[in-house]
């Protein structure tokens, strides 16, 4: 393959939607096959629950999947290592501009939650996180995996893909909602503010350049849903 893309050239996939859209479909995938042997080797002892061990090990490989499953996408697209790491959006970006787009994310994700709670009500999503294990492996999984992974899957790999035939705000939705739809086993009324979370991250990805912005930002929304619980 040639140089790495310019910021110009953005987004910097070659995979295009429908083999984004498969890579997700393949992430998913490889998340149940891998939590599969996890629940039937576990041994929880009381009832059909499963150990904290062994849904800590779920969430480990769901979020494996996420992140390898894109870097499966570019070596198929013949990337080196470090060129897939660039082409997902591991990019350099100017700090007052993450922090411009940043700020606006926050702001505008803020007027939709206050605007959501006065019409629906405010969202209700099971707590699982204490379910996982102590205090330190909750800030692993949900503080730090959770959006590395997911961010280099849902912006790097799925906006990205989408993005290549597609106007942002489609490209947006579209990954938004998809993103959004996964966590309905958290609780379906959290859906929607996700699915504005996920468009809001792509619209960052979209005027940074770069996913770093997107992970800070999914790091601080966890963390606070971390705390809150």
């Amino acid at each position: 393959m040639g140089a790495i893309p310019g910021r110009r050239d953005f987004p910097y996939s070659n995979w295009g939607p429908w083999l984004a859209v498969l890579g997700v479909l393949l992430a998913i995938g490889s998340a149940i096959v891998l939590s599969v042997p996890i629940a039937i080797v576990d041994n929880p002892g009381q009832g059909n629950d499963l150990s904290s061990t062994a849904l800590a090990l779920a969430q480990l490989a769901q979020e494996a999947s996420f992140l390898l499953v894109p870097f499966a996408i570019v070596a198929s697209k013949g990337a080196t290592l470090v060129e897939g790491i660039r082409r997902l959006g591991l990019q350099r970006f100017r700090a007052l501009s993450g922090l411009k787009w940043a700020g606006a994310a926050i702001g505008l994700y803020l007027v939709f939650v206050i605007a959501y709670v006065a019409v629906i009500g405010e969202p209700e999503q099971e707590d699982f996180s204490d379910e996982l294990g102590g205090l330190p492996v909750q800030i692993l999984l949900i503080a730090i995996a959770a959006p590395i992974c997911e961010e280099f899957c849902f912006r790097g790999m799925l906006f990205a893909g989408l993005r290549e035939r597609l106007p942002f705000w489609a490209a947006a939705l579209i990954s938004g909602a998809i993103f959004g739809a996964l966590h309905v086993t958290t609780g379906i009324s959290v859906v929607p503010p996700l699915i504005a979370f996920g468009f809001l991250l792509a619209l960052v990805y979209e005027r940074t350049g770069s996913i770093v912005p997107c992970i800070l930002l999914h790091m601080l929304n966890n963390s606070v849903a971390l705390l809150a619980q």
